[in-house]
């Protein structure tokens, strides 16, 4: 485990946005695994800053999103698949159709579950970034006595609701459930890139990263993965030797 504190925010984002820009540039058809909420909002900015530009062109990328809301439609500006419009897709060159989140109107969650571990176990992502909740959580998999390895269905413990509570106008629009990739989908990247940023992760960031690795604490399974970079600012890294 290859773990960085960086002084700034400005040089997280700047690394951070490097390693994909760099993969992307050794391999034009590589497949990134995506994720959403504020942590990823300025690395998503240097990516983009890196294409506009030129350094870049995301023509031949393949993108997976970890997770979605069940009950969003794409277009609701709290969706995921909003999020990545707006921070990400619209401003690059990639073809929509090469943009992948569970969709979160699916008639039938576990054909639509099903449908898109299929995609992920064809084609595994290079590089897949994660941030880490205030419970260890990665995606929505939450503590638990024993935790689903593909994309599946979770309902939300009122902690991760309370969390995101802010986005929206209140709590009862926050959704109850949410599609998510697995721990073992999570797992099958080539390369696992965790981002933790504020000293109210610092906790959880030394419990993920050096306690014992269980369920309850779902980060820490990251401990079995042969190639992970974790990324911190010097609050979510003070409790760290």
């Amino acid at each position: 485990m290859d773990i960085k504190i960086f002084e700034t925010t400005e040089k997280l984002d700047q690394y951070a946005a490097e390693l994909f820009t760099e993969l992307i540039i050794k391999k034009p058809n590589a497949v990134l695994g995506l994720a959403t909420g504020s942590t990823p909002i300025g690395i998503y900015a240097k990516i983009v800053e890196n294409h506009n530009n030129n350094k870049v062109s995301f023509s031949g990328v393949t993108t997976y999103n970890l997770d979605e809301y069940v009950g969003l439609t794409p277009d609701n500006d709290q969706s995921y698949a909003y999020y990545m419009n707006k921070h990400l897709f619209s401003h690059i060159d990639i073809p929509a159709i090469q943009t992948h989140l569970p969709d979160g109107m699916a008639e039938d969650p576990q054909t639509e579950c099903a449908r898109y571990e299929a995609m992920i176990t064809a084609r595994p992502a290079d590089i897949q970034l994660l941030g880490l909740g205030h419970n260890g959580h990665i995606g929505f998999n939450e503590p638990d006595e024993n935790l689903s390895g593909a994309t599946h269905v979770v309902k939300l413990k009122e902690e991760t609701r309370e969390a995101n509570a802010r986005f929206f106008a209140s709590m009862d629009e926050v959704p109850t459930e949410a599609f998510t990739m697995g721990v073992g989908s999570i797992l099958k990247a080539n390369t696992i890139l965790l981002v933790v940023r504020g000293s109210d992760k610092a906790r959880i960031v030394k419990e993920a990263l050096t306690g014992p690795i269980t369920t309850q604490v779902p980060a820490s399974l990251l401990q079995t993965h042969p190639r992970v970079i974790v990324l911190l600012d010097q609050e979510a890294g003070r409790m760290l030797s």
